[in-house]
């Protein structure tokens, strides 16, 4: 069983920086593959970037470069830290787990975290 609490979203003007966080419950961090995911009105999800628990990075092409994937295995948290902010980045941004020892994959989600990027 893994809970996700993510925060940091927020208002800010174009070229900005936000830094956001989740904050994972779980005795099995050291297994989990966690990411965060995106959902701006009227799309579908998708993935923003993830991070192994031996911390390899994945990002999506839209973001390289200015959003940078992070966890923290002692506090059970991952971080992503979003510079150059455009206001095609607006949209409810998701923490996500998987356990990556699991036969099949069971993904947990955060309640997201809002971020808008408008001046």
């Amino acid at each position: 069983q893994v809970q996700l609490v993510e925060s940091g979203g927020g208002l800010v003007q174009p070229g900005g920086s936000l830094r956001l966080s989740c904050a994972a419950s779980t005795s099995i961090f050291g297994f989990i593959v966690m990411g965060w995911y995106r959902q701006a009105p009227g799309k579908l999800r998708e993935v923003v970037a993830t991070v192994t628990p031996g911390s390899s990075t994945n990002y999506a092409d839209p973001v390289k470069g200015r959003f940078t994937i992070s966890r923290d295995n002692a506090k059970s948290t991952v971080y992503l830290q979003m510079n150059s902010l455009k206001p095609d980045d607006t949209a409810v941004y998701y923490c996500n787990a998987f356990d990556i020892r699991a036969a099949l994959r069971y993904d947990y989600w955060g309640q997201g975290t809002q971020v808008t990027v408008s001046s």
